[in-house]
């Protein structure tokens, strides 16, 4: 059954490609029953005995079982949801701007619920795919270097990524249960320090880890909407899921690398973070945001890691995951703001969009709180991931500072930092005297304020209830 979450988009893709099926209406529909299949499943399967697929002649397994591979999902059919019902393709372009959603939807559901390592890795580059040809031909400003820059940047991660499951499959098998088991067994794997260099590397390339992070900024800034939401949103949590997922390998391969990961990190948090506030574009604004606050994430993994195992630190993992979830879904809606305030006023430099307020107070409204969000209020969908982070920093802490509690401390001042740039973002665009850009604006489409508050809600129904995810953990 798990398979149809990621045949039904690919479906929908065949049809409005090959077919010339409407696009949008064809998308929604793929959009609204993966969105309905996806819950179903979620609330009906327990265990893993229930919750496998398999072809036949074809090693693809996917799975439920992982909690995280539960969170994911949720993730990715929400925002899928969104970008689809939200967001409104040029003329001409309606088959490329919905068949991008649905293949980066269907490769990142295809990735967080794969148990084969190999197909976990193949559905990820199918997913990447869109990503690049969108940028290439809808992108803004010089579209055609950013988008041959992301694809250097994500092809060498790739590869790298690639040649670390190699060396893992060839020794415990291509996937993770087995891993699992080839670990429980007391063996170790062979280049296990080197593996685990690999891993870091690769996935934190995808993830935009610092100093690997150039690509992630300009990519986000120069895509389309519904890019932009798919990869910053959803995506992107590819390479946090697949570090989560190889915990087998903390001791022997990350432990070594935990002090160089917590200097990355902090230079996520604090370095990004000030180049972030100095940014005059809303779309680098938003990608340099994403890139930051991918560092607090990144806390919880070297704070697993140094704890040694999810018992010894249970903040870590599921802190994660809250804010995985969170940060996807609060990225999703600013970027889709950013697309309908560029739709409206024809322009995203900051300082030209004062007293936009006026004329769209409702997405003022949606915009501070997902602002709010962004930079952890409590009620909003942030906040307990956030706390749940910075406490797992200091789980087990017995009155020394370690490398990891002082890395904590430093990240801490990442908030500030955050609520600097999105309340003077703000500020300057809704607040002040009303602009020439924003004088022309209207009101906006049904549609498009469906999906601002479908986005609010669920970051709101998470903020209030963050136990509807952490009971995937129980």
């Amino acid at each position: 059954m798990l398979i149809w979450l990621v045949l039904i988009p690919l479906i929908a893709t065949a049809l409005i490609g090959l077919c010339k099926a409407p696009a949008r209406p064809t998308a929604l529909l793929s959009a609204a029953l993966t969105l309905a299949l996806g819950i179903w499943a979620l609330v009906s399967f327990d265990g893993c005995s229930s919750c496998w697929s398999r072809f036949e002649g074809m090693d693809l397994q996917l799975t439920l079982a992982p909690a995280l591979a539960k969170v994911m999902l949720l993730l990715t059919i929400l925002v899928t949801f969104a970008t689809v019902l939200g967001t409104n393709p040029p003329k001409g372009g309606e088959a490329s701007w919905y068949n991008s959603a649905l293949l980066i939807s269907a490769g990142a559901t295809g990735a967080f619920l794969s148990d084969n390592i190999i197909s976990f890795f193949a559905f990820h580059e199918l997913g990447l795919i869109p990503t690049f040809v969108m940028i290439g031909l809808y992108g803004r400003g010089d579209r055609r270097t950013t988008a041959w820059r992301a694809t250097l940047y994500l092809g060498l991660a790739s590869m790298v990524l690639l040649a670390a499951l190699l060396m893992i499959g060839t020794q415990a098998g291509f996937t993770f249960s087995g891993l699992k088991d080839f670990m429980a067994g007391g063996r170790e794997l062979a280049h296990a320090e080197l593996i685990g260099a690999l891993l870091i590397a690769g996935f934190g390339t995808l993830i935009s880890l610092f100093p690997f992070h150039s690509w992630a900024a300009p990519a986000y800034a120069s895509a389309p909407a519904p890019v932009a939401m798919m990869h910053a949103g959803v995506l992107k949590k590819f390479g946090l899921y697949g570090l989560f997922m190889f915990q087998p390998l903390m001791e022997t391969g990350f432990l070594p690398w935990t002090n160089i990961l917590l200097v990355l990190l902090v230079c996520n948090v604090i370095w990004v973070g000030y180049v972030t506030v100095n940014q005059k574009r809303l779309d680098l604004l938003l990608g340099n945001s994403s890139v930051m606050h991918m560092g607090y994430i990144f806390l919880a993994f070297a704070a697993l890691v140094a704890s040694g195992s999810a018992e010894a630190n249970p903040w870590a993992l599921k802190g994660a995951a809250l804010l995985m979830l969170a940060h996807g879904l609060t990225i999703a809606l600013l970027f889709l703001l950013c697309g309908q305030i560029e739709k409206q006023t024809g322009t995203l430099e900051i300082n030209s969009l004062g007293g936009l307020s006026t004329r769209l107070p409702r997405m003022a409204f949606v915009f501070g709180l997902a602002g709010m969000a962004s930079i952890g209020l409590p009620g909003l969908a942030n906040f307990p991931g956030e706390f749940m982070v910075f406490f797992s920093g200091f789980a087990g802490f017995n009155d020394s500072f370690g490398p990891v509690q002082i890395a904590t401390i430093l990240c801490l001042w990442g908030l500030v930092i955050g609520a600097v740039y999105m309340l003077r973002a703000y500020r300057n665009i809704f607040q002040g005297d009303l602009s020439k850009a924003a004088a022309y604006a209207t009101e906006l489409l049904p549609s498009e304020r469906a999906a601002n508050y479908f986005l609010t809600i669920t970051l709101a129904v998470f903020g209030f209830f963050p136990t509807l995810v952490l009971q995937f953990f129980s």
